[in-house]
This record gives structure tokens, C-alpha cells and sequence, in this order.
């Protein structure tokens, strides 16, 4: 057997060798094929036969001309992101337990080890970004960000770690002032928003889902974009600048490394983890709007601003033809808050306001704007058209309430975003709804049409149906007496309520939020 063996290995040796030269030849073969289609990794290391390509890349003014503006972006992110901080709030909120855990027959198997139906503390936690505007550690940034925060953390770009404190914080425009112990801070410079022009190069800063200190750039897409709540003041900076979960509270910048904006909120996508991912449609708070609120919450802690005492609605043609306008500009009044600056200047329902302080009015919105800019006692010069004729009045402005609700029409009115009368739903007390509830004639005051259930009013039994007669004290006429009161009224608030025809008083506490 031995013999035959290596007999066979004998005759057949020249078959072999042929066979492994071929398999050699076909793995070689194998190898440059891979390289060259692009595999560089297969290369035989030190043969420079298998060297990546390299060059000297384009050239010409073209460009030179990009390569500089690849330098200007990167001068404008080093100058602007150590002014950048990472704000991370905690708060505590109270959760209800399943009402299961009540239940004896299911608590015989699982005890107390669920904690009962008892509400419980849980630590929430939310992230997002500012910019430190002052050398002594002013730093703006979003309300929605810190809101109810009972411990706000911020670190700087150099890893340095502070306590925040909050300074002030207004819910209409979704802008907050903290303050940390620091000096000669790296700031941001605030620049004028009334400068930018659509088409503008834009960079958004901030920590898009946890990623520290990151920039995008795009363009100013438009200005004076409405809120995406009622209650807010509008005029924001649409962009298409990569703004995404983090990045609220963090700086819009123009090409001169100025703030121009504070990114606040977008139209979401679908992003990692189930988050609402930017899709090119956010929205930022103008510069000019956050200067003037941080100068008002560092001088006293509250924003104040023109109050006018109407609800106005944009024109549609059909409205401007009945109204006997020319075109559709301008606010149609739908109705005058009772005793407020328009009643006692002579405005009323139907007319239609085209300028004040000699500015053009083109909607509802801007009418808002416009008065808002103004300070409280400020006398405006409002021009209307009132079938058909031009009319010039001069009102002399109240202050704005705190979380004033911007309605559109007569009907519902939800109350203010935030405080402790926060989720109520209310309107006027119409004959038609007197006569529904069954009220007597000297019952008055609005109606709780809708509550939310998560809110103070409802934990207290608040139930739609009631009619609210009087907050803290004050009547309440009409839905504008309880927005201004309800904005205004803090901490436990004293409600008299009469439900089918029986008075009653009721405490509102915020604990309950």
C-alpha cells in the first residue's frame, strides 16, 4: 500500500504542481481584482502598486472661492461655541399609581411592593442648550426647557459645571434668563433680527439629542411666522438650519458670528428613539423680541407688555366686501374687551384696524405684534376703516396679562398655558346657555365649557357646566375679565362657582400640577 502511494505521488507530481500554481494564480488574480474595485484593504503591505490614489485635488478661483467660505464658517463656530452652554433641568413630578394597587384582591398577590395607589415623586429630566450673552453669566435659553425645573445644571464648553438659577422666564415667547456665578465669560453678541432678509446663511448651535456643542447651517427660510400655540406671541424665524431635540435654547447666528435668534421649536419628523427629528422646517425667537424680554426679566422678573382689548381675525375677501374694504389687509375687530383701552377709545366690532402708530397692519397677527412692542400707558394712534371710511382714534394702552389667550372668534376661550386656573376652557353666558343650565336671571359670570384632567381645576372638581362668577374676590363678566384674571392670579386662588343655580366657593392649589 506504501509502495503504491508514493507511486501515485510519483506519477502525478507535475498534475499537483500545475494545480497549486493555478490556485496561487487565481487568489492573486483574486486580490487585484478587489483592490481595484476598490478593496485597499486586500493590499500586500509595502508594494506601491497598491497605494491609494492621491493628487493635488481641484484647483482655481472657483475653488478658492469655497475654500473660503469653509474658512469664514469655521471662524464663526470657533468664535460663537464657547458662548455655548448645555443646560440639563431636573423636576419632580407626581404620578398616579394604577387604581389596580387599590384593589384588595390584587394586592393579597403583590403586596405593597408597587407602592399602592398612592401618587408618587419620579425625577423627569430634560435637555437642551443656551447661549451666555453678559461676561457675569447671563445666559438665555427656553422656558419649555427649565419649565417647573427644580434643579437646572449647565456646562460650558470647557467641561466646566454650574448651578443655574433662574432669573425669569415668559411663557409667551418661550424665553428664560438663568444666571450662573461666573466671570469674563465667553459671549455671544445679540444682533438685530430686524436685519435679516429670507435667503440669509444662517449656523443653529446647541446639543442636538445629547451631542454636545454642534452646528448646522442653512437659510433664513421666512420671517413673522405665526406661534404654534395660542397664547404665544408670534413673529417667528423660520429656517432650515438642522434644529433638532437639544437644540432648543441654543443661538441662531448670522454670518457676522451674531445672535440673531433663539431656536425654540420645529415641524417634527421621525428621529432616533421615536423623537420628532428636524425635517428643514424650525422656527426661532427673534433677537430683538428676546432683548427686550431679558431686559424686563432681569429689571423685574415679569415681561410687560401693550394691551388693546380686542379679538381680531384676519380679512378673507367675502369679509373685506361685507366690511366695505378694498383689500383683505388688516385686523377685523370681532369683538371689545368690556371697559378695555379700544372700548373706551370708540373701537368696535367691525371695525377694521390698517395702521397704528403710523405702522401697516396686514393681519391679526401683526396687529399683535404691533401692540405688544408697546409699552403699557403708551398712547397708539390706531386708524380703522368703518363702513368704508377712514377713522382715526387714539387709545391709551393697558398692560398685557400675564398668559393672555390671542382668540380668534366668540367662542370658547381656552385659559392661560401655565399658573394655577391653567387648563379651563371657558365662554360667555349667552341667553341660549342660561337657559340650557337653568340659571336664574341675576347669575353672572362665564362658563367652564372643557377642563383638562390633568389640571389644578380638575383635581379640585371644577366640572364643565359650572359658571365661574368671580376669581380671588374680582367678577368675572366676560371671558376677557377671566383672562385677565386668571393670567394674573398666582399661588391658591379663590373661586366662587355657581352650579345649577347654588353658589359655592372653591380653592384651586398649583401643588396639584
Amino acid at each position: 500500500m506504501e509502495h503504491s502511494t508514493k507511486n501515485f505521488l510519483r506519477d502525478n507530481f507535475l498534475g499537483l504542481s500545475m494545480t497549486l500554481v493555478g490556485v496561487l494564480c487565481l487568489a492573486l488574480a483574486t486580490i487585484v481584482y478587489l483592490n481595484h474595485r476598490g478593496y485597499p484593504g486586500l493590499a500586500f503591505a509595502g508594494d506601491p502598486s497598491f497605494a491609494l490614489a492621491s493628487g493635488p485635488g481641484l484647483e482655481g478661483s472657483d475653488i478658492s472661492t469655497l475654500e473660503n467660505q469653509n474658512r469664514a464658517y469655521e471662524r464663526i463656530a470657533q468664535a460663537v461655541t464657547p458662548a455655548i452652554v448645555s443646560i440639563q433641568s431636573t423636576q419632580v413630578v407626581k404620578v398616579q399609581q394604577s387604581p389596580l394597587l387599590n384593589d384588595p384582591f390584587f394586592r393579597q398577590f403583590f403586596g405593597d411592593q408597587f407602592g399602592g395607589g398612592v401618587p408618587r415623586a419620579q425625577r423627569e429630566h430634560a435637555l437642551g442648550s443656551g447661549v451666555i450673552v453678559t461676561p457675569d453669566g447671563y445666559i438665555v435659553t427656553n422656558n419649555h426647557v427649565i419649565e417647573n425645573a427644580s434643579d437646572i445644571q449647565i456646562k460650558l464648553s470647557d467641561k466646566r459645571t454650574f448651578k443655574g438659577k433662574l432669573v425669569g422666564a415668559d411663557p409667551q415667547t418661550d424665553v428664560a434668563v438663568l444666571k450662573i456665578d461666573g466671570h469674563n465669560l465667553q459671549t455671544a453678541p445679540v444682533g438685530d433680527s430686524s436685519s435679516l432678509h429670507v435667503g440669509d446663511i444662517v449656523m443653529a448651535f446647541g446639543n442636538p439629542f445629547g451631542f454636545d456643542f454642534t452646528v448646522t447651517r442653512g437659510a433664513v427660510s421666512a420671517l413673522g411666522r405665526p406661534a404654534p400655540e395660542s397664547g404665544m406671541v408670534s413673529n417667528y424665524i423660520q429656517t432650515d438650519a438642522a434644529i433638532n431635540p437639544g437644540n432648543s435654547g441654543g443661538p441662531l447666528v448670522n454670518v457676522h458670528g451674531q445672535v440673531v435668534g433663539i431656536n425654540t421649536w420645529i415641524v417634527p419628523g421621525n428621529g432616533p428613539g421615536g423623537q420628532g427629528a428636524s425635517i428643514g422646517i424650525g422656527f426661532a425667537v427673534p433677537s430683538n423680541t428676546v432683548r427686550y424680554v431679558m431686559n424686563d426679566l432681569v429689571k423685574t422678573g415679569k415681561v410687560t407688555r401693550g394691551y388693546l382689548g380686542v379679538q381680531a381675525h384676519d380679512l378673507s375677501q367675502d369679509l373685506a366686501k361685507q366690511f366695505n374694504v378694498s383689500d383683505t389687509s388688516g385686523a377685523l375687530v370681532e369683538d371689545v374687551s368690556p371697559g378695555g383701552p379700544a372700548e373706551k377709545a370708540g373701537i368696535k366690532p367691525g371695525d377694521v384696524i390698517r395702521k397704528v402708530n403710523g405702522q401697516i397692519v396686514d393681519s391679526a397677527h401683526q396687529l399683535t405684534d404691533v401692540i405688544i412692542g408697546l409699552s403699557p400707558g403708551a398712547v397708539a394712534n390706531v386708524e380703522v376703516i368703518r363702513d368704508g371710511r377712514p377713522l382715526s382714534l387714539r387709545v391709551t394702552l393697558d398692560e398685557r396679562p400675564a398668559n393672555l389667550t390671542a382668540s380668534a372668534n366668540g367662542g370658547p376661550d381656552k385659559g392661560p398655558s401655565q399658573g394655577t386656573l391653567r387648563g379651563i376652557t371657558v365662554q360667555n353666558l349667552t341667553p341660549a346657555l342660561r337657559g340650557q343650565l337653568r340659571l336664574p336671571s341675576n347669575v353672572t359670570g362665564i362658563v367652564i365649557s372643557d377642563i383638562d384632567p390633568d389640571s389644578p381645576a380638575a383635581d379640585s372638581g371644577l366640572q364643565p357646566g359650572d359658571v365661574i362668577e368671580s376669581i380671588n374676590r374680582q367678577n368675572v363678566s366676560t371671558v376677557a375679565d377671566f383672562n385677565r384674571l386668571a393670567g394674573a392670579a398666582t399661588g391658591e386662588v379663590l373661586l366662587r362657582i355657581n352650579r345649577q343655580g347654588t353658589g359655592i366657593f372653591v380653592t384651586i392649589s398649583p401643588d396639584n400640577q
